[in-house]
């Protein structure tokens, strides 16, 4: 029997929230282009809906370093595109963050008010 705490349970990222929609002139536009800009932060971004994980496990699934993941993790929780889900305990009992997806679906949209009130309606 080990004494290091159990990986702790699984995280899903069902996105049960309310559209967050995005336009041009909108306050937190800017981060989340900014966020989203390298190729490397939307290969993490997809990984995160495909399923949550550490920062490492998202390492591995993006094929770069923990560094870097953690990089652009902080500016896609800065964006509200990414969240903190739980922990879990890595082999040697060091306490993880899990990210997930935000709950609340991000959508991008160039267009008028008017037509920017039809899709909230």
């Amino acid at each position: 029997m080990s004494l290091l705490p159990s990986p702790g349970p699984d995280v899903d990222s069902p996105q049960e929230g309310e559209f967050r929609i995005v336009g041009l002139d909108d306050e937190q536009t800017g981060a989340v282009f900014e966020a989203l800009s390298p190729e490397t932060a939307r290969a993490i971004l997809t990984a995160v809906h495909d399923d949550p994980g550490t920062p490492s496990e998202l390492a591995d699934r993006a094929d770069t370093s923990i560094q870097n993941v953690m990089y652009h993790l902080d500016k896609l929780e800065d964006a509200d595109l990414v969240e903190v889900a739980g922990t879990r305990y890595s082999a040697k009992g060091k306490e993880m963050k899990v990210y997930t997806a935000a709950d609340n679906p991000c959508v991008m949209f160039i267009g008028t008010d008017e037509r920017r009130q039809t899709l909230v309606e």
